[in-house]
């Protein structure tokens, strides 16, 4: 016979200076969603939660309130996704807590607090203080990009680096990109627009405007980067599965001294002519191993957007791989 759980009853005492909206949600919501993933009994009496159920199951939510009132207390507001969040790593093997992980904040602008909402998202973050070159592959919504901007961000008000450089291949435009009309930013303009609008979630318009007048902040496509030595910069490659294996190199081999790389890119998205093949699945196989360079691979457990992208993209890796058989 399987063994049975014993019975255990475990009590929460809310402080009296901590709203009961905000951690339970309003019509408690938040609530709904914590007793949906639990099998375990929750009493609500005042500021008293009794929690009864199964000893590790008991636990299990009496660690869920108590880190969401851990987040509250350090100035955090408590969404469905962040709680489900929060469920998913206490539930999980891992060491990290959801205070652990949602107290990194790399940036605060306007009130908001930018950092890792999920595990793969700390272990990139991580990775990035951690090593000269940080590849981060993984599907739309999961951070790459935005973290990435905001780990750079953070750098250059920190002084540990002198410039941003932001570059992405234009691939749509191919070798056609000198006849298109304008200045060389009207012509990739289109293309670099995903890193304009994670900048401006970052800081104001004027000073990022007067940043890119100073040549601090640098946004070109990966073309602009050849026969050059970017030291002291911060330099982000976006979107790196359109990149070939000679542009890959080319681009890695700009590294100068002072300098942090971070390549990003989802391998499903892969938008080179036919018959072309992408340098990020090429470049995990040569440089894997090497010190100083990481490679982070995030799923759409890492989607941080509406609940729904998530299921979109679990869709789709389940279709492509029915595909594959």
């Amino acid at each position: 016979m399987p063994k049975l759980s014993k019975a255990k009853e475990v009590k929460i005492f809310v402080p009296a200076d901590q709203s009961m909206v905000d951690l339970l949600g309003h019509r408690d919501e938040l609530l709904k969603i914590i007793e949906s993933k639990f099998d375990g009994e929750i009493l609500v009496r005042g500021n008293e939660i009794t929690i009864s159920g199964g000893e590790e199951e008991a636990e299990a939510i009496a660690t869920v309130f108590r880190e969401l009132l851990n987040l509250l207390a350090a100035g955090q507001h408590l969404t469905p996704q962040s709680v489900d969040q929060a469920i998913e790593l206490v539930r999980g093997e891992e060491e990290l807590t959801p205070t652990k992980v949602f107290s990194d904040i790399i940036l605060v602008h306007r009130g908001k607090a930018i950092g890792p909402r999920t595990l793969g998202q700390k272990k990139y973050v991580d990775a990035i203080r951690g090593n000269t070159i940080t590849f981060v592959i993984g599907p739309a919504g999961t951070g790459k990009t935005y973290l990435a901007m905001a780990m750079a961000v953070r750098a250059l008000k920190d002084k540990s680096v002198g410039r941003i450089i932001l570059t992405r291949p234009a691939v749509e435009a191919g070798e056609k990109l000198g006849y298109l009309p304008g200045t060389l930013y009207e012509k990739v303009d289109p293309y670099l627009r995903p890193l304009y609008d994670a900048l401006y979630d970052m800081m104001e318009v004027e000073q990022f405007q007067g940043l890119m007048d100073q040549g601090t902040i640098e946004v070109a496509p990966l073309a602009y980067m050849r026969g050059r030595t970017l030291n002291d910069s911060f330099i982000i490659l976006d979107e790196a599965q359109n990149t070939s294996p000679e542009q890959m190199k080319m681009f890695l081999t700009r590294l100068g001294f002072g300098s942090k790389v971070i390549v990003t890119g989802d391998v499903t998205q892969i938008d080179l002519p036919r018959g072309g093949y992408s340098g990020l699945i090429v470049v995990e196989k040569i440089l894997s191993g090497i010190e100083g360079v990481s490679f982070i691979h995030l799923t759409a457990g890492d989607v941080v957007r509406h609940k729904i992208v998530q299921r979109i993209v679990e869709a789709y890796k389940k279709f492509d791989e029915e595909k594959g058989r």
